[in-house]
């Protein structure tokens, strides 16, 4: 407890004081998310992967808040599509997991509603499909995130159907395998397709034909102060 009160304090401190009020403000609410709420739920309620999702989904707004003090559109996308992530990726590895949860009283899809817990699997791979698609029409990728994106969540769905139809050990441990490589791939092909690349550069007097050369003169002399 001391521990995680010194470094929970410290980290809180160093986002308000380092980066900006709003990254900080994220941060002590995750922070009250997965230590107050999704911790103790785990043994209450199977509402705790939904919790825990929006958990995991928060870190790529502190990111976006952190360099631009704001959350864009961008950022709720970013977000979107980690909390979807989340639950082919749990659910997958809670499926073979299932004795030890109920031996633990944990509260989890797998163990309480198998059904439910292979469905919301395979709903949130076509979500994430259907946000990947979307990033171009709120200016945050270009199109060519649409087409690089699209094979990799077609058959990250076609695993999570799999799992879906037949839930064995085998379609879980694909399902789950294939969600460690989607994340960072999906994550590229969005960095490397973003829609704006900003150049940090001193804005420089736009100089016409029109400029005479007294103006030109007054112009050069305040570039030298």
């Amino acid at each position: 407890m001391l521990f995680a009160t010194i470094s929970s304090t410290s980290g809180l401190a160093i986002l308000y004081l380092g980066v900006n009020e709003l990254t900080a403000a994220l941060g002590l609410s995750n922070l009250i998310l997965y230590t107050s709420i999704y911790t103790p739920l785990k043994r209450i309620s199977i509402l705790n992967t939904w919790v825990g999702s929006i958990v995991g989904a928060i870190p790529p707004l502190m990111g976006w808040a952190a360099c631009a003090d704001s959350l864009a559109p961008g950022a709720w996308l970013m977000a979107a599509l980690l909390y979807c992530w989340q639950f082919p990726h749990f659910n997958a590895l809670s499926w073979n997991l299932r004795p030890d949860y109920s031996r633990a009283g944990y509260r989890m899809m797998a163990v309480t509603n198998p059904a439910l817990c292979r469905r919301v699997a395979l709903r949130h791979t076509i979500a994430i499909l259907g946000l990947s698609l979307a990033a171009p029409l709120v200016d945050t990728t270009n199109w060519w995130f649409v087409l690089g994106s699209t094979p990799l969540n077609l058959y990250f769905i076609y695993l999570a159907y799999n799992f879906y139809k037949d839930s064995s050990s085998q379609t879980s441990r694909k399902l789950f395998r294939f969600s460690l490589l989607h994340l960072p791939l999906l994550m590229t092909l969005f960095l490397l397709s973003k829609k704006k690349w900003y150049m940090f550069e001193k804005d420089e007097p736009e100089i016409n034909d029109e400029v005479s050369s007294n103006e030109l003169k007054v112009l050069t002399d305040e570039r030298t102060r």
